[in-house]
């Protein structure tokens, strides 16, 4: 690596004006627009993109990173307030987040988040500029096989999230297994428990208004209820918010979670395909096992909100070495550098290693920026809290409700967030967790479809897959997070009944 090269595109980036200013505008329309349910970062980079055709490369690259970055952290903020995660990247930061907005500290868990989110995407930057070929070419060693063991491996998740009843976690699961195999069959094309009239299920349940249903129309539900019977009771936020980043005693309890959740999330976000949908909740059940008290409420939003961000470092490792993007976003990064007459792939290293350098640059400028735009706007989102609940809660149902229509311009999508609402309202009556659902619904597809790659590869012999060191390696720890998680669990609820004995005493 070239050092002298690397400290001056450090310095010619930093100290451009344009790119200064187009980066801090694209964090902070990244979370305005991550901060909305259905507005992932993956649509505030394509409406964006037209406004960097007449920009240079790195102006405009800053700009479609800063939107990334932001909108990972973005995600965040609603999924904290409101029980909506406005990304689905943000799906596992609302299991922690949401309940610590509930007992008064939204400011710490948006603080937390923001702190966490700038560091995990600076492990995912040092580690694409440090060690890009490195992981890009252990990410193309994954084949059909290895990322069925991959999802298997997230599946084991499921037993992490179930909270009380690992039963009634299991059968959520089941349930959005179920709801996988609706629509056209990924492999022939064969319609499932449909017609071929029924067109707006040909590609199953859209996972954003399924998501936005079942967190956040369920949410709106639960609190009109709460109001009709008069159970509701205003939230005033009382939390002083005198620094808008996490104490040192915060950040001595999280930075394993931090640590762990970056580089989790880079490696998986430079796997192409996995993305950060699946790292954040990986990243989330190894810090509940690993946790000695993992039924405090806390302990997951630095590891999630770590993981996300990290994978946007992780995705640009195969976009930049091999051509190949990482995830959505990259995908349209990668039509950006073709249209200003640069392919990326291994001779970039050769005959673009400045811009190479710069664009590093750009994305560690980028995850700064979002910094600034947290830390300016923590006390106003923490002030959310406070909005009358029967104001709060038609805005939410609209949101959502656009939100969900927004994906597809389709008032079908608009149907399936209410079904999905109620859906929601029930399991959450009845204590049946909501997470495995999410799960299921994530790597439901991304299973089947490589396990029937890979059985047509092997003519059926499943048993090859023994011999992929990779894949044996993501089956021990599927096994081992299984294991530890029920034990885990078990310890928890002697430790509950063991507190409410005593309180009977």
């Amino acid at each position: 690596m070239d050092f002298s090269l690397l400290l001056s595109s450090y310095a010619t980036v930093w100290s451009n004006p344009e790119v200064l200013l187009m980066t801090f505008i694209g964090a902070l329309g990244g979370v305005l627009l991550g901060a909305i349910p259905g507005m992932t970062a993956t649509m505030g980079v394509a409406l964006l993109i037209p406004f960097s055709f007449g920009m240079d490369l790195i102006p405009s690259i800053g700009l479609l990173l800063g939107i990334y970055c932001g909108g990972m952290y973005g995600g965040s903020i609603s999924a904290i307030l409101i029980h909506a995660p406005g990304t689905p990247a943000a799906a596992a930061t609302l299991l922690d987040g949401y309940p610590m907005c509930k007992k008064g500290q939204a400011g710490k868990a948006l603080s937390v988040a923001m702190f966490a989110s700038f560091c995990g995407g600076v492990i995912g930057a040092l580690v694409m500029t440090f060690l890009s070929p490195l992981v890009a070419d252990m990410a193309m060693n994954f084949g059909p096989g290895e990322m069925f063991m991959l999802a298997v491996f997230g599946l084991s998740v499921i037993v992490a999230i179930s909270g009380k009843s690992v039963a009634k976690g299991l059968i959520s699961a089941f349930f959005g297994m179920l709801l996988c195999t609706v629509g056209l069959d990924p492999t022939n094309g064969i319609p499932r428990f449909i017609t071929t009239k029924q067109t707006g299920l040909l590609d199953g349940f859209q996972f954003i208004p399924t998501l936005i249903g079942l967190f956040a129309v369920s949410e709106v539900i639960a609190g009109v209820e709460r109001i009709i019977r008069g159970e509701e009771h205003e939230q005033k936020s009382n939390e002083k918010i005198t620094n808008v980043l996490p104490d040192w005693k915060t950040i001595k309890q999280i930075w394993p979670n931090i640590l762990s959740g970056g580089l989790i999330g880079t490696f998986i976000g430079a796997i192409p395909g996995a993305g950060g949908d699946i790292a954040v909740f990986v990243s989330y059940g190894a810090s509940k096992s690993a946790s000695k008290h993992p039924e405090l409420y806390g302990t997951g939003i630095a590891a999630t909100e770590s993981a996300n961000n990290g994978c946007s470092g992780g995705a640009m490792i195969p976009l930049l070495s091999l051509g190949v993007p990482g995830d959505s976003v990259t995908a349209i990064l990668l039509g950006a550098f073709i249209m200003k007459g640069i392919t990326p792939g291994p001779m970039m290293y050769v005959t673009e290693l400045p811009t190479v350098y710069r664009v590093f640059a750009a994305l560690m400028l980028a995850n700064l920026c979002m910094l600034v735009v947290g830390c300016l706007g923590v006390r106003f989102f923490a002030k959310i809290v406070s909005v009358e609940k029967k104001m709060l809660y038609p805005i939410i149902l609209v949101i959502s409700l656009l939100g969900a229509f927004s994906i597809n311009k389709n008032a079908f999508d608009v149907g399936v967030c209410v079904a999905f609402g109620i859906i929601g309202w029930l399991m959450n009556k009845y204590e049946f967790p909501l997470s495995p659902i999410l799960l299921a619904l994530i790597l439901g597809p991304m299973c089947e479809k490589n396990f029937v790659r890979y059985m047509n590869i092997q003519r059926g012999n499943f048993f090859a897959i023994t011999t992929s060191p990779i894949a044996m390696v993501f089956a021990t720890v599927a096994i081992l997070v299984i294991v530890y998680s029920v034990y885990n669990q078990s310890k928890i609820n002697k430790r509950t009944a063991a507190n409410a004995a005593q309180e009977k005493a």
